[in-house]
């Protein structure tokens, strides 16, 4: 019998199909599942079209079967098989595929489709095996077919004999080298993993002989091994049943079992959309925060299925970046698939997919932020820097998308509140949506800088998250008040009463230059402040960039050392301070310079920053004492 050559590639073109399209070689056994299942499809379309053709889904399976003795692992199905012609075609012509002509001829009715559209899948089948043979016999014919192949070189067909209508594939399984381990794929626990994680939701059930361990008849503490054939998929994925059939444990359940994290979720989203796409989906948000969340190695995405067949197991084009906390998984048979079901279109139905997803979960979370709201403070307090990221990201292009779902500290409330919640409650005559930033709303409670705005009866939101500021100058302003620091030079809210006379600034304009000489590189500026109250000093900065920012930035790896804020050193003229200030003005330079620089280095460690001097500083300190 003459070897035929395969009639469109080269072995150079086999090669990299088996080697390149594919990732992993497991995905061989998903492709060789999802033809078979297409070929029951197809019976089940003519059945639509042949009044004398009954299609009873009773009778059609898929069936794996392994063989460690011979080395063997089958596939076969009870579908529509194949005559000589359609083997040469379907199998002859890499990337040729029956099932995509199949479907161009037949709409897809009550949620039957065709999967296996490019005929590239069957050919995975020689990255694990070094002979594969074909035995199929198709719907109406009498003469079975055998179809084998050693690879690229070319395949032989001859007539056969088969009893039973549908298709039969043998690999025979590689032998094992020192970096490859091709036992695995004739490993019953190894072979029902894979399809449990690709095909599990194929419609028709996937058959295989199990061995498990029951008690001996007549014997205590004696066990025998028993094989039986078990059906190893679940077949009805949860996202095609109706909502109304399932509870929360349902979902809990699926979340599980999916691994999709080891807490239980707060909140599912069931997705059955039917418009410009087709697609369904089940979103998770979950309660706590993966270990590697806010690492690298962290890879966001949700499973992607077509047809019930798993494709990819992180399709991250699905989620933005700020959403990257929600897990899950899409199914959609509108999807293109590029060659094989791994290569993924960057197509527009995925772009209305991951469009509708971001619309669901915003929509999900404020849902959550208004009738769940200690639920959602939960998920606040492992995600909410993720949502403040978001908004600082590509420039604040996402801002009108996220700024409802933030959330500061309250210095009126001692609790978390929104945007919206903040400028609810301002006065009338507020102008500003004040804020402060520190390690934390104990520290910041502290601050000099709140004394003013605190006396005014206005809010402050406490900023304690190092994204939080660099977030908030994205959004510049929400619902027309802009933001203002604590600690900025100008707060907008001072009264005639709280300015010091132009007397008062001529009088001590001299010492305030004195103090700035003094301090020369360190402070822009030294004046009176407006703001203080009890406390003796402070600083406040001028320009965009706060004193907050700058420890952020210094701290970061290969961060600007040479970054500086604009610093004022702002004196509090009606403490007793200020009184010994000015009589060191009058008749001790030197003592001057010793409460000028420990004033500033008390403003320094009001707000967190290191003294330059440490020893120096202590030295200072003696000094007043003796």
């Amino acid at each position: 019998m003459a070897k035929k050559e395969f009639k469109a590639e080269s072995k150079r073109l086999l090669e990299m199909m088996i080697n390149s399209i594919y990732t992993q070689r497991e995905i061989f056994l998903r492709e060789l599942i999802s033809n078979a299942s297409d070929a029951i499809d197809k019976i089940y379309y003519k059945a639509l079209a042949d009044e004398g053709l009954v299609f009873n889904k009773e009778d059609y399976y898929i069936k794996v079967t392994a063989d460690k003795a011979s080395r063997t692992l089958t596939i076969s199905d009870t579908g529509i098989g194949m005559t000589q012609e359609e083997l040469e075609n379907n199998l002859g012509i890499i990337a040729n595929s029956g099932s995509f002509a199949f479907k161009k001829d037949n709409e897809a009715k009550d949620g039957h489709n065709i999967i296996g559209q490019f005929g590239v899948g069957f050919y995975s089948a020689f990255m694990v095996a070094d002979d594969v043979t074909v035995i199929s016999k198709a719907l109406g014919s009498g003469q079975a077919f055998k179809w084998e192949s050693q690879g690229a070189d070319g395949y032989t067909i001859e007539p056969t004999e088969k009893d039973a209508v549908g298709t039969e594939i043998t690999l025979k399984i590689k032998e094992n080298t020192e970096d490859d381990n091709y036992d695995e794929f004739l490993e019953e626990y190894r072979l029902k993993s894979i399809i449990k994680k690709y095909s599990d939701f194929i419609r028709f059930p996937i058959k295989m002989d199990i061995t498990g361990r029951q008690p001996k008849e007549g014997a205590e503490n004696e066990f025998i091994d028993v094989t039986e054939e078990q059906t190893v998929n679940s077949m009805v994925p949860i996202w095609r049943k109706n909502k109304s059939e399932l509870k929360e444990e349902d979902y809990n359940n699926f979340y599980s079992e999916k691994r999709y994290g080891f807490d239980k979720p707060l909140k599912h989203i069931h997705i059955s959309a039917d418009g410009a796409v087709v697609y369904n989906a089940i979103l998770f948000i979950p309660e706590n925060t993966p270990f590697d969340y806010y690492t690298k190695e962290y890879e966001k995405g949700l499973e992607l299925y077509s047809g019930g067949v798993l494709i990819m197991n992180k399709c991250g084009d699905l989620l933005p970046d700020y959403f990257s906390f929600v897990k899950g998984m899409v199914d959609s048979e509108d999807l293109s698939l590029n060659i094989s079901r791994e290569l993924l279109q960057h197509d527009r139905q995925l772009t209305l997919i991951a469009k509708n997803i971001k619309s669901k979960i915003k929509s999900q979370l404020l849902s959550l932020l208004k009738d769940e709201r200690e639920k959602y403070e939960t998920f606040y307090k492992s995600f909410g820097r993720q949502l403040k990221f978001g908004v600082y990201n590509d420039y604040g292009m996402e801002k009108e998308t996220l700024q409802d779902l933030l959330m500061f500290h309250s210095s009126k409330e001692k609790k978390l509140v929104t945007l919206a919640e903040y400028v609810e409650r301002m006065p009338e005559d507020q102008k500003y949506i004040y804020y402060a930033s520190g390690e934390s709303a104990e520290r910041i409670e502290k601050l000099p800088q709140t004394e003013m705005v605190l006396d005014k009866g206005y809010e402050i939101l406490y900023f304690t998250d190092d994204i939080d500021e660099f977030a908030i100058k994205m959004i510049m302003s929400y619902k027309e008040k802009e933001f203002k620091n604590v600690s900025s030079g100008d707060l907008g809210i001072e009264d005639a009463a709280d300015k010091p006379s132009e007397e008062e600034e001529n009088e001590n304009k001299g010492l305030f230059e004195a103090m700035q000489g003094i301090l020369s590189g360190k402070v822009k500026a030294v004046k009176a402040s407006k703001r203080l109250k009890s406390h003796p000093v402070c600083l406040s900065t001028e320009g965009e960039l706060t004193i907050e920012m700058e420890k952020i930035l210094k701290a970061m790896p290969n961060g600007g050392q040479d970054v500086q804020a604009d610093k004022v050193l702002e004196i509090n003229v009606n403490h007793d301070v200020f009184k010994s200030l000015k009589a060191a003005a009058e008749g001790d330079k030197e003592k001057l310079g010793l409460y000028t620089n420990l004033l500033y280095n008390q403003a320094l460690l009001i707000e967190g920053l290191q003294v330059n001097d440490p020893v120096q500083f202590t030295n200072d300190i003696c000094k007043i004492m003796v």
